[in-house]
């Protein structure tokens, strides 16, 4: 995924050079910035899986997962000239697969494939240099609210009947990078972020010498999106 979002970073700056030695430099959507409030959306993938930590060092589980998808809105405030205050509501999805290596017995016993649909709520800053042409690089991090839709919090039934638990209500911290580059009809924002969970999101069994979650002190996201955005 890091590959990915260099590659493109590098071919809209070439493309940008080469354009601006045949000819003059036209600066595009020049009172872009000067806006105080704006919106787009954007499009992502992500890659996610969680960060554990064990009571027992005997304890390893494994974590596979898949690639997910973000979508959602921007909202932006204008504060300083290279500061901004953004909302992104938007949607996350991604499933991750736990082998418990500690736990004999097949794979109804050792596996557990966890499911996550969430409605992320970050709240960020964005600082940005000045503008060099057409081309406008960020920082960017804050806090965020995610909201567990796949959570069987609630669930009476724990790793005994093959449940395994996540909370519903988390909260995250995001930081990035990213490059506005203006384009003649609107400006594409592609950036790479890194969000990992500030609280546990593990619902214990019902028994607390469970094999499945005995042992474990702390488990929370952690994961890489790419997003693609459009203003």
């Amino acid at each position: 995924m890091k590959k990915v979002f260099v590659t493109v970073i590098l071919c809209f700056i070439i493309m940008n050079n080469s354009t601006a030695q045949k000819r003059d430099i036209v600066q595009y959507k020049q009172n872009w910035d000067k806006q105080i409030v704006y919106w787009g959306y954007y499009l992502g993938i992500n890659k996610k899986d969680f960060k554990i930590s064990y009571l027992n060092p005997d304890t390893f589980i494994n974590v596979t997962s898949t690639s997910g998808f973000e979508v959602g809105l921007i909202g932006d405030l204008r504060l300083h000239k290279n500061i901004n205050l953004r909302l992104e509501p938007g949607l996350s999805s991604n499933t991750k697969t736990l082998e418990f290596t500690n736990i004999e017995g097949n794979d109804n016993v050792r596996i557990r494939e966890v499911n996550g649909t969430y409605l992320r709520i970050p709240l960020l800053l964005k600082f940005s240099t000045d503008r060099l042409n057409n081309i406008r690089p960020y920082v960017v991090g804050g806090v965020s609210y995610d909201f567990n839709f796949s959570s069987n919090q609630d669930n009476p039934n724990d790793n005994l009947d093959g449940e395994f638990r996540m909370t519903k209500n988390n909260f995250m911290y995001e930081v990035g990078v990213g490059i506005d580059l203006y384009l003649p009809y609107f400006i594409f924002s592609p950036s790479i972020r890194g969000v990992f969970a500030i609280n546990n999101e593990l619902v214990r069994d019902t028994d607390p010498n469970s094999q499945w979650t005995g042992n474990i002190d702390y488990l929370g996201t952690r994961g890489v999106f790419i997003k693609f955005a459009f203003h």
